[in-house]
């Protein structure tokens, strides 16, 4: 199983969308700021997440979340949660 997940920074903003198999690990691993891309704008709440059974489908969705529709609606999904 694969997770395509979208963060927030807490402080900034900055929304960052990945994917990986183990969904809590990568997580803690943005806010111990142990990723290159995110670790200036730490801490980070999760604001989406989806499960895929395969990495191809998973991709697929990872890349339609970075695309500018798909940026705009984590916007507005990040601005709702507040």
């Amino acid at each position: 199983m694969y997770y395509v997940y979208a963060i927030s920074s807490e402080k900034h903003n900055y929304i960052y969308v990945g994917l990986t198999h183990d969904l809590e690990a990568r997580i803690k691993r943005h806010n111990d700021g142990r990723e290159r891309t995110t670790k200036f704008y730490i801490p980070y709440e999760l604001i989406y997440s989806e499960a895929c059974e395969t990495r191809p489908e998973a991709r697929i969705r990872e890349k339609y979340w970075k695309s500018g529709i798909g940026k705009e609606k984590l916007r507005s999904l990040r601005d709702s949660q507040k």
